[in-house]
């Protein structure tokens, strides 16, 4: 009961403080985090041009660069692949439910964009009917993305959900792209923030 009275203090006391970001500015997000595609993980980077449409919505350019390690889907069986690298180009859009009133602002964003997908190796020994290592080329592809979270002054904390369709390498081989990032980050410029 004391850490929720504590947190509902702590909240009124962040509302007291009156900050938005400011209609007509340009601002810069640097974020890093962590992403867990299927059956893997990995580590994401993002740099994130924005401009404030209005002082609860803005427009951007995302550039997310994200290495990490999958499953790949052969037939019944999975194989665990090596590290891969993607990039990804989204134009993206978030909603601030705030009016200006606190500097900490709820949001919710999404976006669609190109995702140039790195090469896919993996072992594939434990699979019947192959033998040894395996390495495929994987294209890019068009893909969306969905994020919610929340910013307090410049810091931004989210989870973003990149929905990139799957990659048949073969008959029955198949590698899932989409996956799930939680990152942290802060912003350069937007303006002042006023009150």
């Amino acid at each position: 009961m004391k850490k929720l009275f504590f947190a509902l203090t702590l909240m009124l006391a962040v509302a007291q403080v009156s900050h938005a970001q400011e209609e007509g500015k340009f601002r810069v997000g640097l974020e890093a985090g962590y992403t867990m595609p299927s059956g893997g993980g990995g580590v994401l980077f993002a740099v994130e041009p924005k401009y404030n449409i209005a002082d609860n919505m803005n427009i951007g350019i995302r550039f997310e660069s994200a290495a990490m390690a999958k499953n790949v889907n052969v037939g019944s069986n999975s194989a665990e692949a090596s590290l891969t690298a993607s990039i990804s180009y989204s134009g993206t859009f978030d909603y601030y439910f705030n009016s200006g009133s606190s500097s900490f602002a709820p949001f919710f964003g999404a976006g669609a964009g190109y995702s140039s997908l790195g090469s896919v190796g993996f072992d594939v020994t434990d699979v019947e009917g192959i033998e040894g290592d395996a390495g495929l080329e994987v294209d890019g592809k068009f893909g969306g993305l969905l994020r919610a979270g929340f910013e307090a002054g410049k810091f931004r904390l989210a989870a973003t959900y990149n929905l990139i369709g799957k990659t048949e390498l073969a008959e029955g081989l198949e590698v899932k792209n989409s996956y799930l990032g939680i990152s942290l980050g802060f912003y350069l410029g937007g303006g002042k923030w006023k009150k």
